[in-house]
């Protein structure tokens, strides 16, 4: 019995003690000036263009693409971004030095800004070139923002004939870094 009255005592005084620790008031008012800063990388565009496909009939012919790019049709992704920057590594392994367009069009297929990359020819050894990041704030970030497609153009500077045989490809490989702020 004894036993008992103890074990019921120490029970009280902890429930006590657990009831009676300090406490201060709650500020619900902090969720008011939550800023969320997140970053997201991503892959924006990729191709790889065998030689033998810059060639047709005999004739240098500019290799197009163009590929949607609906990044911007969510009204909170385009009002929470405050930021982007572009990044572009090309790797050739064609005898023939070339010049990569990067075009921004809007939805009615206007150009809005053109980016343009000189990539040397392969001369046997590594080549691949990493070019500065292309950056977007402010009013570069608007343009950027009216973006509905990306075209590539291929442009083959002058250089030894290619043909249907001519080995290797030019790839090129594109991320993006964004940057959002959430009030």
């Amino acid at each position: 019995m004894k036993l008992n009255f103890t074990h019921t005592i120490s029970k009280v005084l902890l429930l006590v003690f657990v009831f009676s620790s300090c406490s201060s008031n709650l500020d619900f008012d902090q969720v008011n000036d939550l800023k969320l800063k997140p970053v997201f990388v991503a892959n924006l565009a990729y191709f790889n263009v065998p030689a033998n496909q810059l060639i047709n009939d005999g004739e240098l012919e500019p290799f197009y693409d163009v590929s949607e790019f609906n990044a911007f049709k969510d009204k909170f992704f385009r009002d929470n971004l405050v930021k982007a920057e572009l990044n572009f590594e090309v790797e050739n392994t064609i005898i023939r030095s070339f010049t990569i367009q990067v075009m921004l069009l809007d939805a009615n297929d206007q150009v809005l800004e053109t980016d343009s990359y000189k990539v040397p020819a392969y001369s046997g050894t590594s080549n691949i070139i990493k070019y500065p990041t292309e950056v977007f704030e402010n009013q570069r970030l608007d343009l950027l923002k009216k973006t509905a497609k990306l075209g590539f153009v291929v442009i083959m500077d002058a250089g030894p004939p290619l043909d249907a045989s001519s080995k290797g490809s030019l790839k090129l490989r594109s991320g993006a870094t964004i940057y959002m702020e959430i009030e």
